[in-house]
């Protein structure tokens, strides 16, 4: 079994990634082709225009098919966020595709935290059930030995990005079964009542990124930020971040084209 994601946590490296907003097999394939420092590549469903289901499933296994299993680990962002009560039906959808991870967006409370542990993990730690024909093959496993694995090789992953999840972020580092606590820098923004970041956030943001580094690290859990350029993760690297997001599909798609159109018509 194939988990880049997990395999760096468990040796303290930093594992970078990037982001998946449009759907197609091929599409996800090429990305998670695209470097050998990718460690994951996170299939946005909640901003982006991938479907959960079926479409995040077939990005799921374009991406664990490359390299005869050895891809990078695919993940899914749900589309509900953790103010809502759709959370438990979206963890299972994407689990069930197949995901080595799941992150839930906007998470602000520790009830709603130990809600979204349980709903990843089968009994006797969670509640989540089983049923999928697929999900065991995605991982190159038998069913036996997937439900024996799954739970300790899940990563469950939550969003800090608004004041309130700030406030509490202490707490939420501290639940059983939450392994990331991961930074959206522009939501979170936005909830303290600063600008977008342009591309990187307003200093007083800044503080508040660094406190919840700190914070994920004293509890023993890896930090994570969304980033929108190399020289950003590098950045992020250095100052300890365990998990960052270094590109998009179409941030790359659109930088590419425009830098090869301006070499191109140099002397038009």
């Amino acid at each position: 079994m194939a988990h880049p994601l997990l395999n760096s946590f468990r040796a303290g490296k930093p594992a970078l990634g990037a982001w998946l907003t449009l759907p197609g097999l091929f599409h996800a394939r090429t990305v998670a082709q695209a470097s050998p420092h990718l460690s994951w590549v996170m299939i946005d469903c909640e901003h982006g225009l991938v479907p959960l289901n079926p479409g995040a499933a077939e990005s799921v296994a374009a991406i664990h098919g490359i390299d005869k299993g050895n891809g990078p680990s695919a993940l899914i962002r749900i589309p509900a966020t953790g103010v809502s009560g759709s959370t438990s039906w979206q963890i299972k959808y994407a689990l069930d595709a197949g995901a080595r991870g799941v992150l839930v967006p906007m998470v602000s409370t520790v009830e709603k935290a130990k809600e979204l542990v349980s709903d990843s993990l089968f009994p006797p730690d969670g509640r989540r059930g089983f049923g999928s024909p697929f999900t065991h093959g995605n991982w190159g496993m038998t069913v036996p030995e997937y439900v024996k694995a799954a739970n300790k090789n899940i990563v469950v992953m939550i969003q800090i990005e608004n004041k309130e999840g700030v406030d509490n972020v202490e707490q939420l580092a501290n639940v059983d079964g939450i392994d990331v606590l991961f930074i959206g820098p522009y939501d979170l923004s936005a909830s303290l009542g600063f600008q977008l970041p342009s591309p990187d956030p307003h200093p007083e943001v800044e503080k508040v990124i660094q406190r919840i580094l700190k914070v994920s690290h004293e509890a023993g859990k890896k930090c994570a930020i969304f980033c929108t350029s190399g020289a950003q993760a590098a950045k992020r690297v250095s100052e300890g971040f365990d998990m960052i997001n270094v590109t998009t599909d179409t941030g790359a798609m659109s930088e590419a084209i425009a830098a090869h159109m301006e070499a191109a018509a140099v002397k038009l």
